[in-house]
């Protein structure tokens, strides 16, 4: 199992964490004797700055609300994004316009020298994300998404594994094994499985209070995916028990008048579902011993180095124990 860390290649990164200077990203990898990265490949930034040796994969762009872009939705997309320039400006003038943005991010991809890639399946408009209220189901979701990746998957050489990664909106949850089946099922490249993401199941269930019951609550979703188990190739690790929010906010809204959300309001929500914080007790060595991925991900959101050492540092001690700093 190799152990790697997040991060991009934007500018709030390279140049906000490490000031322009990859050494210090070696320095932490070594600190903690981690094996790389799985970087993400934004568009807006130079993945040149990372050592290829490092970098094991990469995270590819996503669109958190693209269905009615593919469906061809004018009108639900003109509520979300106001206008058809805004429209073309986010996806391109048309599907085959998108497509290329996909294809891109794929070459660039193996161009670093990406093992594996990791694809996001959700969806969501931003003013049904606090009610939980959807337009689109996952089944709906998956046949889309299997589309989208068999039309730009090409690329990929044909020993890169494609990552389905589950989110908590309609798409893939890890929670319904036959819609995992039916995503591999629907997809044509030959190297493809998922990436389990701790935080992402968390948020699935409002109902867990601690890291032991989400621990047990991801084992017995693991379990029931029976074979497909096996295609769980890589873990996203993180904790993100957010479900009392959740609950807060959903009965909050329940009552207002539905409007889109700036990237400033839904990113500011999100954020405080999907935590991305440390775990801290010991309960997280079953999960990792258990599923055993090929390549465990310390996933964390980065403010500074100095915190973002303090959270890798707490995640491994309560996974391997001791200081795990080396």
């Amino acid at each position: 199992m190799q152990e790697l860390l997040n991060i991009s290649d934007h500018a709030c990164d390279t140049a906000g964490l490490f000031d322009g200077d990859s050494s210090r990203l070696t320095g932490i990898l070594q600190r903690f004797g981690l094996s790389g990265v799985e970087l993400m490949i934004t568009g807006y930034g130079d993945p040149a700055f990372f050592p290829m040796d490092k970098i094991c994969g990469v995270h590819l762009r996503f669109w958190p609300n693209w269905l009615d872009f593919w469906l061809g939705n004018e009108e639900e997309l003109q509520k979300e994004f106001g206008s058809k320039e805004q429209i073309a400006a986010i996806f391109g003038e048309d599907r085959a316009a998108w497509l290329a943005l996909w294809r891109e991010n794929m070459r660039a991809a193996v161009h670093v020298g990406a093992r594996y890639v990791v694809f996001h399946v959700a969806n969501a408009r931003t003013w049904e994300m606090k009610r939980r209220h959807f337009a689109y189901g996952s089944a709906q979701v998956i046949d889309a998404a299997a589309e989208v990746a068999n039309a730009v998957a090409d690329v990929l050489p044909a020993d890169c594994l494609l990552l389905y990664e589950n989110l908590w909106w309609p798409g893939l949850t890890l929670t319904e094994p036959e819609l995992a089946a039916r995503l591999l099922e629907r997809t044509h490249h030959e190297r493809t499985g998922f990436v389990l993401d701790t935080g992402h199941m968390m948020n699935t269930d409002t109902s867990l209070a601690d890291e032991a019951e989400a621990v047990a609550y991801i084992l017995r979703n693991v379990e029931r995916l029976g074979g497909l188990r096996e295609k769980i190739f890589a873990m996203h690790l993180h904790r993100s028990l957010s479900g009392a929010f959740v609950q807060k906010v959903m009965a909050e809204t329940q009552g207002e008048k539905m409007r889109p959300l700036s990237f400033e309001e839904g990113y500011g929500y999100v954020s405080k579902v999907d935590r991305h914080e440390p775990f801290q007790t010991e309960a997280v060595r079953r999960l990792v011993q258990t599923v055993a991925p090929e390549f465990l991900v310390h996933e964390f959101l980065i403010s500074s180095l100095t915190e973002w050492q303090q959270k890798v540092q707490r995640q491994r001690m309560s996974l391997w124990g001791g200081d795990a700093s080396e």
